[in-house]
């Protein structure tokens, strides 16, 4: 169970490290605002990734879910990027 949550978080923050990378580029420009809250989750994601390494990946689930709902805060910021793009 450990080991999948290790393989599982570290594949999770490689896929973040690159999607925010590129959203970031794209929306940084027009949208300074909601690139710097995309940095913020970004930050968010660095600290609980330690705070799982910290406890042995174990805390029930909850620090995997909350990175789910980041992961999906930031794409919702890209959707409000392009939204605004659209205007």
């Amino acid at each position: 169970m450990k080991l999948r949550n290790i393989v599982f978080g570290s594949i999770l923050c490689v896929v973040l490290a690159t999607s925010g990378f590129l959203a970031g580029q794209d929306i940084g420009r027009r949208h300074p605002n909601l690139a710097a809250a995309q940095r913020l989750i970004e930050q968010a994601q660095g600290r609980i990734d330690a705070a799982q390494q910290a406890n042995e990946w174990d805390m029930n689930g909850h620090a995997a879910r909350a990175k789910e709902l980041l992961n999906q805060a930031y794409g919702e910021l890209k959707q409000a990027a392009e939204a605004a793009n659209r205007r």
